[in-house]
């Protein structure tokens, strides 16, 4: 573990730097799966976990998660590590802030020794910003709580919305004042630069704060960290807006983030749904409420960004709407980006003039509940339902509402789903089931027509042509392997034994290690592997072995190595699994044998048979060729030498051959 801090980024608390011991704690304590599932909905499959990957944009699921090797890997872009890799992918955090995420999660107390002053300077940027918000987080609760303004204004405007205490400090509320430039001086007297102070919108251009008179909504990353603030104003002011918000940072974009979504995460997952509302307020209410599934778009209209975050969680959404029609028409427009990335949409009409917040205290928790369960109707047809109220008998109006219903279904990828859907709308739109497949293959043709002109040109700017794939769901393809070259497939199979099952016992009486069994047939050929990489690998376990330490998986996992780190990963993980089913329901079983992946023992002599026959067959076609050199030459002496040593080669192929029941041509 030497190493190992030193390829990492640092960031600090205070002056101090986490011990090596405790980083090695938290390392053997953390679960891959406790820490994925707080950002991942996975599920079981064998062995393993599955999900759609957070790290690129998919419909299939190619995210698998092993709780026994305690990695993590998606076979669609490549993206492997354990739980700190994760975290620090995921969340951008550098190698200590992810530690010390995790001694929360796990309840482990750190070790600390001083850091160097160049150690101190060293502090990351992005961890700066985080601090600076949680200062003015806790500025703005102060503010609420320990002055008379706030107690007042601000938490008088909260306790009438319902929010108990604990609710106000769980969401990170506050208050603050309309006083120029107070919380900036304050900041600046703690510590913390104008500069920062500036890039975060805290404080604007001329030096003065840039919330004044409102009260106040922490903004959290999926960590809970605050990223954003937003400030409603407390009076009638024509000229100011109702709500500000912070500016994109280098911490927070907007059309990324949902608001809540920290606090909803694991009951989105619970429960298989996340519920859609528009306002901060109605995100707490419900929440407060015990309906924990809550998120809202923070003001903005629902971007593709946001819409895969909740697809990470569930592929069901349920959005809550208020009864004002205008507002509705527009909003439902939108909702074809949802249908774009394949989840079912159901929709709750509220009655007028009730937002979410307003009616749930009218009617009470359970019978909001009720509500909600029975006034969820499917996106498409209520939409259908909603539009036919409005055409009549026009026949004018009602192509244009076809046309209309045509588009969001021609949005769902799924082609059973919407052959489903565009059977049912048919029906209620009183029109040829034909005609409608007619209209939604003509606009898919054309969608595919102008993405394949758009592809061919190859001048499309980069961000247009991004947004392009995105919204037509292109598959992110994986990168394609080098090719292959020589005895590659062999030494691979080798170094998959080596990391998965070195530490295995290859004899128990000799107390012999997969591993020594392995090295001690290698030794002589170790440097003439044909792969580079797989040679480093066999080094490295050859020289850990003669130091006397085990061979371990997590050895070559958590090496100091980044390259070392991917290609152990990559080796010991697969694609493929046994089925369940033969167990569960055939009830086969394997009676005379350990299961493949762990009969080490069996898998250590066929590995190193079918290794050694790879080199005596290029051993074989080498000597052949000096015999047919020595032949040109007319060194019959030389040749009788090598006919004899072909004569063994081929004997001792054969007999490899017969022993792994192959055939060399």
């Amino acid at each position: 573990m030497s190493g190992f801090l030193l390829i990492f980024p640092q960031i600090f608390k205070s002056n101090t730097l986490i011990k090596n011991n405790s980083v090695q704690e938290i390392i053997e304590t953390a679960r891959v799966e406790d820490v994925i599932q707080d950002f991942v909905s996975l599920k079981r499959r064998g062995a393993n976990m599955m999900g759609l990957c957070p790290f690129h944009n998919e419909k299939t699921p190619s995210f698998v998660v092993s709780p026994g090797k305690n990695i993590y890997k998606c076979f669609g872009c490549g993206r492997a590590g354990g739980p700190v890799q994760f975290l620090m992918e995921h969340e951008s955090f550098a190698f200590p802030e992810a530690l010390r995420y995790l001694a929360k999660k796990y309840g482990i107390e750190i070790e600390e020794t001083q850091a160097s002053q160049e150690e101190i300077i060293a502090r990351q940027y992005l961890d700066s910003l985080y601090l600076v918000n949680q200062f003015a987080k806790e500025y703005f609760q102060d503010q609420l709580f320990k002055t008379d303004l706030g107690k007042s204004i601000g938490l008088s405007y909260f306790k009438k919305r319902g929010f108990r205490e604990e609710t106000i400090k769980k969401f990170g509320l506050g208050f603050t004042t309309d006083q120029r430039d107070s919380f900036t001086q304050l900041a600046m007297k703690t510590g913390y630069t104008l500069d920062s102070l500036k890039k975060l919108g805290l404080t604007s251009k001329y030096d003065r704060d840039f919330f004044r008179n409102r009260v106040m909504f922490t903004i959290h990353n999926l960590s809970g960290k605050p990223i954003a603030f937003a400030g409603r104003i407390m009076i009638k002011d024509a000229k100011a807006p109702k709500y500000i918000n912070s500016p994109e940072t280098e911490i927070y974009h907007k059309s990324k983030v949902l608001y809540g979504a920290y606090f909803a995460k694991q009951a989105i997952q619970r429960q298989d749904e996340c519920i859609l509302v528009e306002g901060y307020t109605d995100v707490i209410s419900l929440h407060q409420a015990g309906i924990e599934n809550v998120v809202a778009a923070s003001g903005t209209s629902l971007t593709t960004d946001q819409i895969r975050l909740i697809k990470r969680y569930t592929p069901n959404v349920k959005i809550l709407f208020d009864g004002d029609f205008a507002g509705l028409k527009a909003a439902l427009r939108g909702i074809d980006l949802i249908l774009e990335q394949d989840l079912n949409v159901k929709v709750v009409l509220l009655p007028d003039g009730e937002d979410p917040d307003s009616y749930l205290q009218s009617m009470g928790t359970t019978a909001f509940k009720t509500f909600l369960e029975e006034s969820a109707q499917d996106f498409i047809f209520f939409k259908t339902n909603l539009l036919l109220k409005q055409v009549g008998n026009d026949p004018v109006r009602k192509t244009e509402l076809v046309k209309d219903i045509v588009t969001s279904i021609s949005k769902i990828p799924d082609p059973i789903k919407r052959s489903l859907y565009i059977k049912e709308c048919a029906r209620l739109v009183d029109v040829e089931e034909q005609l409608l497949i007619n209209e939604i293959n003509k606009i898919v043709s054309k969608r595919l027509t102008k993405h394949r002109a758009n592809s061919d040109k190859g001048s499309l700017h980069k961000v247009e042509a991004k947004q392009l794939s995105d919204s037509l769901e292109v598959p992110t393809a994986p990168a394609k392997e080098a090719s292959v070259i020589g005895d590659e497939f062999q030494e691979k199979d080798i170094l998959r034994i080596l990391i998965a099952g070195g530490a295995e016992l290859f004899d128990k009486e000799e107390k012999v290690t997969v591993a020594a069994y392995i090295l001690s047939n290698i030794e002589d050929v170790i440097d003439d592997f044909d792969n580079a990489n797989y040679q480093k690998l066999a080094k490295l376990a050859q020289e850990q072995v003669a130091a006397g330490n085990e061979l371990s998986t997590q050895f070559f996992i958590q090496h100091p190595d980044p390259t070392i780190q991917q290609l152990a990963i990559n080796l010991i993980t697969s694609p493929y699994e046994l089925s369940e089913n033969w167990e569960k329901r055939f009830e086969i079983t394997l009676q005379t044998q350990k299961s493949p992946e762990l009969n080490f023992t069996l898998d250590s002599v066929q590995a190193l048979k079918r290794f050694r026959l790879r080199k005596i067959v290029k051993m074989c076609q080498k000597n052949q060729e000096e015999i047919k050199s020595l032949s040109a030459k007319g060194d019959v002496e030389k040749m009788m030498i090598h006919l004899k040593v072909q004569v063994k080669l081929t004997a001792i192929r054969n007999d490899l051959a017969k022993e792994l029941g192959t055939v060399v041509l």
